[in-house]
């Protein structure tokens, strides 16, 4: 029997901390997670660490869009953005593989699309979205000014519906959907029940896109993976965002889809997202993407995860996490970063051990003569990378 067509949809809900998903019981965001897992995940990047990376929206999409942080991806607010193309979304990925993939975006943020995506860029290869709804919020005719700037809401309202349509009519393979008011709602009101109530009216919205997805399900021979997300947290009265506290950095995943140990342990991130997307679609990503990419797939067998470093003397002890000790690991070596300027690295392999030792010690004579080092820990089933400054 043919396997299914398989097809891939991310909804980013903005700025919902985990604790109002789990106290309010979102029946939509719970139905997915039904089918496959719900948990809490992070942004942010590692806290004092060369990959800290503030808390705000258009950070946390492009955290998710490249599975890097922004130490790589280079957008650092949600304005005068100047990401680095070097580093691949998604969307570039699933159009530079042998088969034709169609995409979309369904956003009230023009900018979602050309300037993080970067479409029609001849730094993305003149990326394409084959359909796009977006750009509402310049469309001040069809959404006027109200109070509470309750026209964003009527906005993600059109978005939840267009997606939808476009979902049940176009079925692209690979869809993003942006929903904005929740933002909003904690911004303007804080915690309590205005924000609550936008929460269950985002999650009703997204109910209408849940419903598309299983109505393609059952009438085509399709198989989806839906992936239910937030960019960030909130501070501790609502409002704000932005900082490192651990309710902004703390997120939530949902998905329909069943999901490996890396799910179920606190290293769950934002970044993980595109990677597991790829794996379930069978994109085939270009090593020199992969070993870029800080996310590990919480689908399918992964090997290790975790990894740390810390120079000693003029060596690096480089450890992990072991969850498959039948592995074993090839570790390599960097001691430039070309790769942020479009170039290629020289990797150097330096060593093959079992994933169950958990620990290797990289010797100062296998380190080239550097300031700077960057290792990647290869897998059959993953990889790991980070950086030594």
């Amino acid at each position: 029997m043919a396997a299914k067509t398989k097809k891939a949809v991310f909804i980013i809900v903005d700025g919902i901390p985990a604790d109002m998903i789990e106290r309010l019981k979102t029946p939509t965001i719970d139905e997915i997670a039904s089918r496959g897992a719900y948990a809490r995940a992070y942004t942010g990047g590692e806290i004092g660490g060369y990959s800290q990376t503030p808390t705000i929206s258009a950070i946390g999409y492009t955290n998710l869009l490249t599975a890097t942080w922004m130490n790589k991806h280079n957008v650092d607010g949600n304005s005068n953005l100047k990401p680095n193309y070097n580093y691949w979304t998604i969307f570039r990925i699933a159009k530079e593989q042998p088969k034709s993939y169609k995409t979309a975006i369904y956003s009230s943020w023009t900018d979602n699309r050309t300037v993080l995506l970067g479409e029609g860029k001849p730094e993305t290869n003149h990326l394409k979205i084959d359909f796009v709804c977006d750009g509402y919020d310049l469309d001040t005719l069809r959404f006027p000014k109200k109070e509470k700037d309750l026209r964003i809401f009527d906005i993600d309202e059109h978005v939840a519906k267009q997606a939808a349509k476009g979902i049940r009519q176009d079925a692209p393979d690979l869809s993003w959907v942006y929903l904005w008011y929740t933002d909003d709602a904690g911004h303007i009101e804080g915690n309590g029940r205005f924000f609550d109530d936008y929460t269950l009216k985002a999650d009703a919205q997204i109910g209408k896109i849940w419903d598309a997805i299983k109505y393609r399900e059952t009438n085509f021979d399709e198989e989806w993976m839906v992936v239910v997300t937030t960019d960030h947290g909130r501070s501790e009265n609502g409002h704000g965002h932005g900082g490192q506290s651990i309710r902004e950095r703390t997120t939530w995943i949902s998905t329909n889809r069943t999901v490996n140990e890396r799910f179920t342990t606190d290293g769950l991130a934002i970044v993980d997202i595109t990677p597991s997307i790829c794996r379930f679609m069978g994109f085939d990503i270009p090593q020199h993407v992969q070993w870029e990419q800080d996310g590990i797939p919480f689908i399918g067998q992964v090997d290790i995860t975790q990894i740390a470093t810390s120079p000693y003397d003029n060596s690096v002890v480089i450890s992990w996490n072991c969850l498959n000790p039948d592995a074993m690991v090839d570790i390599y070596v960097a001691s430039t970063n070309q790769y942020k300027e479009g170039c290629k690295d020289q990797w150097k392999k330096i060593a093959k051990v079992p994933a169950k030792k958990q620990k290797y010690v990289v010797p100062a004579d296998k380190l080239p003569d550097s300031q700077y080092y960057k290792f990647v820990l290869d897998t059959p089933n993953n990889h790991l990378n980070r950086w030594v400054q």
